[in-house]
């Protein structure tokens, strides 16, 4: 089978699956969109005062997109992990973003060096099953941090058909794992598909986890947690397939 003609799995939450998707064909690989999650806004969640706040905080590209949507506030700084999130931040209309690499501890550790602790918090923008690993390592360095939970992550109850028939093909396929939330999800819902077949692409080891649990081939770890990282990967998986 040809590199190309390698189904992908995106499993990633819109928007996020049709942009990788778009790099993906762009690139001229078989992408098939198979989003396992879906970004949920919470209006329940108050925004707080943000005269009180000395920056906002996004941990992913979502936070920022909830974030707008509910506010006009774009002269904070934006402290942002990794380019996706950094580059919506930037498309938001944000005149000071900061950008980190790695991981939300990464991001904590970056900003602890650039800023020094104050009575005025920082607002971290996240979904509501953030693990809190960025408040805490911030909270350590003497930061106050207020979590703000304006979305959630909603788990599909079916995968669509053309993940289906991938699974059910049992040819050679690529599953695209971009976050260990996304993981889970996705084999909770394989029940009994076949996945011998399904070799993974992770992001992060965090992110591979929950596929080694279920038994699936050894996933490739992209060895920089973001996009960039995950495509060099990818390519190295596609022609160990190939080969």
């Amino acid at each position: 089978m040809s590199e190309a003609r390698i189904p992908i799995l995106v499993t990633r939450a819109e928007p996020g699956a049709s942009e990788t998707v778009g790099r993906l064909r762009d690139e001229g690989f078989t992408a098939i969109k198979t989003p396992v999650m879906h970004v949920m806004p919470d209006a329940a969640v108050t925004l707080p005062d943000l005269s009180d706040v000395s920056g906002l905080v996004f941990t992913s590209a979502n936070g920022v997109r909830a974030f707008v949507d509910r506010s006009d506030e774009r002269a904070k700084t934006a402290w942002c992990v990794g380019p996706a999130t950094a580059s919506a931040a930037r498309y938001a209309g944000f005149l000071n973003v900061q950008e980190s690499v790695g991981d939300a501890r990464d991001l904590a550790a970056f900003i602890a060096e650039r800023i020094t602790a104050s009575d005025q918090p920082l607002l971290h923008i996240a979904n509501a099953a953030a693990k809190g690993d960025l408040r805490a390592a911030l909270e350590q360095a003497g930061h106050h941090v207020v979590f703000c939970p304006l979305y959630r992550m909603q788990r599909i109850e079916v995968l669509g058909p053309d993940a289906f028939n991938v699974l059910n093909a049992k040819a050679p396929a690529i599953v695209l794992v971009h976050s260990e939330m996304v993981a889970v999800a996705f084999v909770e819902l394989l029940e009994n598909l076949p996945t011998d077949h399904l070799t993974s692409v992770a992001i992060s080891h965090r992110a591979a986890a929950p596929l080694r649990k279920a038994g699936l081939e050894t996933p490739h770890v992209a060895d920089a947690p973001n996009e960039d990282g995950l495509f060099l990967v990818l390519n190295r998986a596609v022609a160990t397939l190939s080969a």
